[in-house]
């Protein structure tokens, strides 16, 4: 494994980077396997998974927010989001010298790899974030606003985060934060925007007295599948060559989520007497969520620490958190992704370090320490978390005042799937 900090999934590159040249095509290949994988992570694997979570009278409204994000994200990032994330500009924002993907070619090529595999390779990470937020915010909210919000909160907050920690010339990047595949740019931006999405929206109706069980768990068992196998591709296609490095994040991903799943599991059976479904599967996502920022940096023992921990202290977050803060952040994004974000971002900096022996990874950058570190970890995730929290509430006001964010109390009570959508999600009259 290479040194720490030089794995940024970010090229960190200029434009000039991008020039005419040889094609790694095994490089190549990999990536565009694991920008499919990742894309199948939203669709179907989160749509199947938050899908299931909701009640019958929901589901295909979820599925449906899920999929028009994927579409909608996709003509931003081609438009100009690409672009604002990923070209010089400021520290906090690149410029649009490659709107409407001015520039990209096929003989655009760096390390071996196409800029246009590039381009969609991210694609499908910034498309899956925003879909991550529906989970804060289901079962309650205009399918309408969904559409605005989305939007916005894509440009006015995914963007400049991810150029902040992954684009050339961010301050985050600059001042020596590392995010391998995530932690920072996707899952704490998603947790924390559920989290204030809930608390802006309010509790569904009758929670927290009214039983709201997840309606179909064949369906969110499936969707968790799909999840683990696409997040191969989340995390080792972010060392953006088919290489050791790769190989490393694939297996350290895959030992964090077992383990994360086995701990939350070990705690439910000690708590509750028995197992659950949604424990296992949820305890995976975890474990998967806390692995994402360290999985380019860490070996398989310090894998196997932070999945424990994850399933742990999510765990604890998910039962807990939801109770003190009184929120009801319908399928748990923040305790899982919000959490997961903050604790992998932070682990890192420990979890990195070659004293540690079978715990450890291969070494910080040259300068840095594991105090040094931790301190650069911190501010990112306070600066990243605080950002969002703040801009996330501003959007959800100014889509309220524009088109109104919650449906009535009589759609919430017939369900989004006929009110937003006029179908529903099972017809068993017809059978």
């Amino acid at each position: 494994m290479r040194k720490l900090m030089t794995l940024v999934p970010a090229l960190l590159l200029s434009d000039a980077a991008w020039a005419d040249g040889p094609v790694n095509s095994g490089d190549a290949a990999w990536m565009m396997t694991s920008t499919a994988l990742v894309l199948f992570m939203s669709l179907p694997g989160l749509a199947l998974f938050y899908g299931g979570l909701v009640r019958a009278k929901n589901v295909l409204s979820v599925l449906v927010q899920c999929f028009a994000i994927v579409c909608v994200v996709s003509l931003l990032w081609v438009i100009g989001a690409y672009s604002l994330a990923f070209t010089p500009g400021s520290g906090f924002i690149g410029g649009l010298s490659k709107a409407f993907l001015t520039g990209v070619a096929e003989d655009s090529v760096s390390g071996g790899i196409p800029e246009t595999v590039f381009v969609m390779f991210q694609l499908t990470f910034a498309a899956i974030t925003p879909a991550l937020v529906v989970g804060g915010f289901a079962e309650r909210m205009k399918f309408s606003a969904m559409l605005i919000f989305s939007v916005l909160w894509l440009l006015a907050v995914y963007v400049p985060v991810c150029h902040w920690v992954w684009g050339p010339g961010g301050w985050l990047a600059e001042m020596g934060v590392v995010d391998f595949a995530g932690g920072l740019v996707v899952h704490i931006t998603a947790g924390m925007a559920a989290l204030v999405a809930a608390i802006r929206l309010g509790r569904r109706r009758g929670f927290p007295h009214t039983p709201m069980m997840p309606h179909n768990m064949t369906m969110t068992v499936t969707g968790a599948g799909m999840l683990w196998v696409g997040w191969f591709g989340f995390n080792g296609g972010s060392a953006l060559a088919a290489d050791g490095n790769a190989g490393m994040a694939i297996l350290v991903t895959h030992v964090s989520a077992a383990a994360g799943a086995l701990m939350w599991s070990a705690i439910e059976w000690v708590k509750y007497g028995k197992p659950s479904a949604l424990g296992i599967v949820t305890g995976m996502v975890a474990g998967l969520g806390t692995i994402t920022p360290a999985s380019g940096f860490v070996g398989p023992g310090g894998a196997l620490v932070i999945g424990l921990v994850a399933g742990l202290i999510c765990f604890s977050a998910t039962h807990y958190l939801k109770r003190v803060l009184n929120v009801d952040d319908s399928l748990d994004v923040f305790p899982v992704h919000g959490v997961g974000g903050i604790l992998g971002s932070f682990a890192v900096a420990i979890f990195a370090s070659s004293q540690l022996g079978v715990f450890g990874g291969q070494g910080y950058a040259e300068g840095m320490t594991m105090g040094r570190q931790m301190v650069a970890q911190l501010i990112g995730i306070a600066a990243v978390g605080g950002y969002t929290g703040i801009v996330t509430w501003g959007l959800l006001a100014l889509v309220d005042r524009v088109a109104g964010l919650r449906v009535s109390e009589e759609e919430e009570t017939e369900g989004l799937d006929t009110t937003q959508h006029n179908e529903r999600g099972y017809d068993l009259q017809t059978l």
